[in-house]
């Protein structure tokens, strides 16, 4: 009976064992559970954050782009202040000076974005078997029509551009710039493989040429008190013609 009595106190204590261990077993796992789940909710809550933030961001961006908008066309941009800008836009100051430290930076961050849009919208539109100049002309129309839109807010652009080349905002207008560069660039290219013109310079200059042209003459239209679109790409296709049929004397024969 004693020897009994001690098998069967030593399968209890198996049997207490095997509980003990399984219950050890069973809260370790519901523990990396739970450590897992509150990774995932940690990693939620961080993306809401992260998400919010971005959506601030926004906000105040697309409102201070508004409201520079709004008194540059209503009170010019010599006369509007960056602290007026700001308090129109319900920011501080120095939020302001975070996308663009300057008026003039200020102005191209709002019309950046619209020409990398317009030269996008563009390129869209040429096609390899219509002329050259039908092809410069459905690219440059489209900047026509965007001007239309907003003349006020255009021509303090067109007027700044001129010698824009320094600060924060400088960098993204010249590479939309260039992008239209490219796009001329490539529109003449096709004309010379196609042998339609024939080109004495590289295509690069003549698209430097072509672009000159144009932004003498869309300054000129914008000039105007009545923004005629047909009437402004009618004056164009005459200059980017006499460019393209040239000065020399026909050969007789």
């Amino acid at each position: 009976m004693g020897s009994l009595g001690n098998v069967g106190d030593v399968a209890r204590g198996f049997s207490s064992c095997a509980v003990a261990v399984k219950g050890h077993t069973f809260t370790g796992e519901r523990s990396r559970s739970e450590t897992g789940g509150e990774e995932v909710l940690s990693e939620l809550t961080q993306q809401k954050v992260s998400g919010l933030r971005e959506r601030n961001k926004l906000d105040k961006l697309r409102r201070i782009k508004e409201a520079a908008s709004e008194l540059f066309v209503r009170k010019g941009f010599d006369d509007t202040t960056t602290r007026e800008i700001a308090l129109r836009a319900g920011v501080g100051l120095g939020t302001i000076f975070v996308y663009a430290p300057t008026k003039r930076d200020l102005l191209f961050l709002i019309v950046t974005g619209d020409f990398e849009d317009l030269v996008e919208r563009a390129a869209g539109l040429v096609r390899p078997e219509r002329p050259m100049l039908e092809n410069l002309l459905s690219v440059f129309r489209v900047h026509y029509r965007y001007h239309a839109q907003q003349p006020a807010l255009s021509r303090l652009a067109l007027r700044e551009m001129i010698f824009y080349a320094a600060g924060r905002q400088a960098r993204e207008f010249l590479k939309a710039r260039e992008h239209l560069l490219a796009l001329i660039r490539d529109i003449v290219e096709m004309a010379i493989e196609q042998k339609s013109i024939v080109a004495s310079e590289d295509s690069g200059m003549i698209a430097e040429v072509i672009f000159s042209i144009f932004q003498i003459e869309v300054r000129r239209w914008l000039a105007a008190d009545e923004l005629n679109i047909r009437r402004g790409t009618t004056e164009l296709r005459r200059q980017l013609l006499l460019l393209i049929n040239g000065l020399a004397p026909r050969d007789a024969r």
